[in-house]
Order: structure tokens, then C-alpha cells, then sequence
């Protein structure tokens, strides 16, 4: 991995950062959080909320993409376009991700992995600015350093609303 791995030593199924966590590591608003969630632009690999009082949890890979997205948002790019950057970045493996740069002219989205990539389109006039996913990796893996992780358990069952439930689905 080139830049380390923050997990090392721990099963990566079973950690994760809390919203707030990911908010501060992200930049972003615990409402913004919130909302990308809900509408699919990003959901918890980790653990995701089931009814009210549970907590999502987010991986650190989660937690980069959240970052590229505020930057990209911040930019000026559409969200629609910020969801195929998304979709882009989930299907790549972890590896990869550190040597992506994101390019935008500002209504679309180019995913460069070499510096010929990134050289051509600047000569196309197309590219306005550009996003180094290993800097922000960097970046986010400095933010977390000093930020709880938690491991996720098993979802408590209320016994109590289970045994409601049933009853009222018997009647």
C-alpha cells in the first residue's frame, strides 16, 4: 500500500469511525453526512442505521471518498456528476486509489491514473482543476490518527419490541 495502512492490525470488517468522526476527519456537516446517506450517494460500508438510535459506521476508505466528494462539491461540480465520481472511485480497489487524480472542468468528471492521462487533457483545454486522491488519503489518514475507532457489534435486538412485533403480526 503506498501510503500505509491506518487499520493495520485490525480486522477492517469490524472497525469503523462514527458519523461525527467522519464529519470532522471529511470536513463536512453531520446534515450533510445524513443526507448523502439517505440518498444512496454514499452509504456505510461498515454498519449502516437501522431505526432510530443506531449508528452508522464508516470505513476509512468511506471517509476518503466523503472527503474527494466535499472537494469536488466545493468545486463547483454538479452532484449528479459527483455520483458517477463516486460509482468510479467504489470500483476500485483500496490499492488503486491512491494513485487516481480527479479532473473537472467544472461539469464533468476524468478519472486520470497517469501523469500522460492528466497531461492530455490539460492540452484539450478541458481540465480546470485537479484532485490527487493519495493527497487526500493523506490528509484523511492524518485527521483519523487522533479520532476513536470503534469496532462494530452485533446489533442489539430489543427483545421487548420483538416479542410486540409479533404479537401484533399474529392478531
Amino acid at each position: 500500500m503506498l501510503f500505509g495502512d491506518p487499520l493495520e492490525g485490525l480486522d477492517t470488517d469490524e472497525v469503523g469511525y462514527r458519523g461525527p468522526v467522519a464529519c470532522s476527519a471529511a470536513g463536512i456537516t453531520y446534515r450533510q453526512l445524513d443526507y448523502w446517506a439517505r440518498t444512496g450517494l454514499l452509504q456505510p460500508s461498515i454498519r449502516a442505521a437501522r431505526g432510530s438510535g443506531s449508528q452508522r459506521l464508516y470505513s476509512f476508505r468511506d471517509i476518503l471518498v466523503l472527503k474527494v466528494v466535499k472537494k469536488l462539491l466545493d468545486a463547483g461540480v454538479s452532484l449528479q456528476q459527483v455520483r458517477v465520481a463516486v460509482s468510479s472511485l467504489q470500483n476500485r480497489g483500496v490499492d488503486d486509489l491512491a494513485s487516481i487524480t480527479l479532473m473537472s472542468d467544472g461539469a464533468s468528471v476524468y478519472e486520470c491514473t497517469s501523469t500522460d492521462e492528466v497531461i492530455d487533457l490539460l492540452q484539450g483545454g478541458q481540465g480546470v482543476f485537479g484532485i490527487a486522491v493519495g493527497r487526500v488519503w493523506r490528509e484523511v489518514e492524518g485527521s483519523l490518527a487522533e479520532l476513536p475507532l470503534e469496532r462494530s457489534e452485533p446489533m442489539f435486538v430489543d427483545e421487548l419490541a420483538e416479542r410486540r412485533r409479533s404479537k401484533l403480526s399474529a392478531s
